[in-house]
């Protein structure tokens, strides 16, 4: 038997592990590469050389599989440009954490040093980790069958949305590409910590152009606060009957 299907050393983390299995709605009985699912929780700041890096490179391509997948399925007669554009903000740090979040991945994550302080790389960190549990999945058979059960219904919400969305749900580039069609010049973004770690409205961003002020947003990270200062700009400019 291949030892990457073996339990772990430690009861406590294989415990752990068949956690995680059955919050994505998977059966502990499946055939399931507990080692490498083990490597996929497992941060560099714990190990330099037994970490979830590795996997995480193989399930960068696996979301980017099963979402091209997905779209090709449930949207058949889209162009190809709509796919990117949409599949883009599917693969997206902000995205991903968001599901990873939603199943609890973070409190299964080992995590050391001052990587466990690091509030503004959260977001980052748990991305990581999740494309790290995809490929650890997707290695676990060789195919998606362990991955699209539960991941297709994460993305086929949000498709949608991103679908409906005119700015396809960047609201930075589509703002910036409206002011540099119209007048040739870009936005201005200001940003201050307004919260403390760990809020959801850590960050408060503005967006200037031409010295008014278009929007202002709050959000976890500065991107995310300068993502919603830029969709109230966006929205207010016309932009939802671009």
């Amino acid at each position: 038997m291949d030892r990457r299907f073996e339990a772990v050393s430690h009861p406590r983390r294989q415990n752990q592990l068949e956690k995680v299995v059955e919050r994505l709605g998977l059966s502990t009985r499946t055939p399931i590469a507990w080692q490498l699912l083990d490597l996929a929780l497992t941060h560099p700041s714990v190990s330099t050389e037994k970490n979830y890096e590795q996997l995480e490179f193989v399930g960068d391509s696996v979301v980017r599989l099963a979402a091209s997948e997905l779209l090709f399925e449930t949207y058949p007669d889209a162009p190809v440009g709509e796919f990117a554009a949409v599949r883009s903000v599917l693969v997206s740090d902000r995205v991903l954490a968001e599901i990873a979040d939603g199943y609890g991945l973070g409190r299964y994550l080992l995590v050391a040093g001052s990587a466990v302080r690091d509030k503004m790389g959260e977001e980052s960190r748990l991305a990581d980790c999740f494309e790290a549990v995809l490929g650890a999945l997707y290695l676990s058979t060789n195919t998606l069958e362990l991955v699209r059960p539960w991941l297709d219904s994460n993305l086929l919400d949000r498709a949608k949305e991103i679908f409906d969305d005119p700015a396809r749900q960047n609201y930075k580039a589509a703002l910036q590409e409206w002011t540099q069609s119209n007048y040739k010049l870009l936005p201005k973004y200001e940003v201050e910590e307004t919260g403390y770690a760990g809020d959801e409205a850590r960050f408060t961003a503005q967006v200037w152009f031409k010295g008014e002020k278009l929007g202002q947003g709050t959000g976890r990270s500065i991107k995310a606060a300068e993502q919603a200062a830029a969709r109230e700009a966006f929205l207010s400019v016309g932009g939802d009957r671009v």
